[in-house]
């Protein structure tokens, strides 16, 4: 049995968590062509709790392997597809983010991928509290 249709509800990937979730939009195939699966993964965004986390302020730093990750030598940048994600994470305030790290970025930005042992030196920061 064939399950493809010409409708299909698109869903993004979490730039954050790299787990699928539904936009809540429908995707149609405009020859009437059975297509398309079930779901349709279109392009990167937040899920619904790193949307709330960006907005509240914060930044996400994702711990990505640089062995496992397809960024060529010397490459400023790394894409999200490219990424290979330890399911290490932080979030960190995007004001303090510009204290610790010594650098602004976008508004807009709501990630940055980080080396192993970035999270650990920022948790060994962290002041125990008093009791």
């Amino acid at each position: 049995m064939n399950d493809k249709s010409h409708v299909s509800m698109e869903q993004h990937v979490c730039l954050v968590c790299g787990l699928a979730f539904d936009t809540g939009a429908i995707l149609l195939d405009k020859r009437l062509r059975a297509s398309m699966e079930r779901h349709t993964t279109t392009g990167w965004g937040l899920c619904a709790e790193h949307q709330k986390l960006a907005d509240d302020g914060f930044v996400a730093l994702v711990e990505c392997d640089p062995q496992r990750s397809g960024t060529p030598a010397g490459a400023a940048r790394m894409k999200p597809e490219q990424a290979y994600r330890t399911g290490r994470l932080a979030h960190v305030r995007r004001t303090v983010f510009a204290q610790v790290f010594n650098v602004s970025i976008e508004d807009k930005q709501a990630c940055v991928f980080v080396e192993p042992g970035v999270i650990d030196q920022l948790q060994s920061m962290v002041v125990p509290a008093a009791n």
